[in-house]
């Protein structure tokens, strides 16, 4: 089995929550749960899998910590890993930028040479405009814990056993 990573930018404690979830669900060790703040690039190097998780900030910002975390994925060695991304956002207050950061982190990602993997149907959603949506799907699992948090669990599950399929 490939050995997983999740890293994760977290301004309120949602993201890290959420993030904590998806690698239970994946069976991921705590010790292999990271604030971006602390990745290096041979931290990165040790996994083969890795997701990425993101809330999104002001207007489709990224989350403060990730400015410096994306400098530091684009200098590891991202090719051949595989990649999976997920976003927090809010789609009643920001509609118009419901997990932009997501997209913004696919965005600098599409030069590094690593599979991203995860993609997600967006029509379950209730948004009005995303940054984080290609051809119709999610660039990664969309979270609103504000709004939809009966929902995370389920789709937190339904997700990781996707990811789960890939890697076994």
């Amino acid at each position: 089995m490939k050995k997983i990573g999740v890293i994760y930018g977290s301004t309120t404690g949602t993201t890290e929550s959420v993030a904590r979830l998806v690698a239970d669900k994946l069976g991921v060790s705590s010790s292999d749960i990271h604030d971006v703040s602390n990745i290096t690039p041979e931290l990165i190097n040790e996994y083969d899998f890795v997701v990425l998780g993101t809330s999104t900030w002001g207007d489709g910002e990224l989350q403060d910590d990730w400015y410096d975390g994306i400098d530091v994925l684009k200098s590891s060695d991202l090719k051949g890993k595989m990649v999976a991304l997920f976003g927090c956002g809010d789609s009643e207050s920001y509609s118009d930028t419901f997990c932009d950061a997501m997209g913004v982190l696919y965005q600098d990602l599409q030069a590094c040479g690593c599979d991203i993997v995860g993609m997600v149907d967006a029509s379950g959603y209730n948004y009005s405009s995303s940054v984080s949506v290609v051809d119709g799907k999610f660039v990664g699992l969309a979270i609103d814990e504000m709004n939809e948090s009966d929902m995370t669990e389920e789709r937190v599950s339904a997700w990781t056993d996707y990811l789960k399929s890939l890697i076994s």
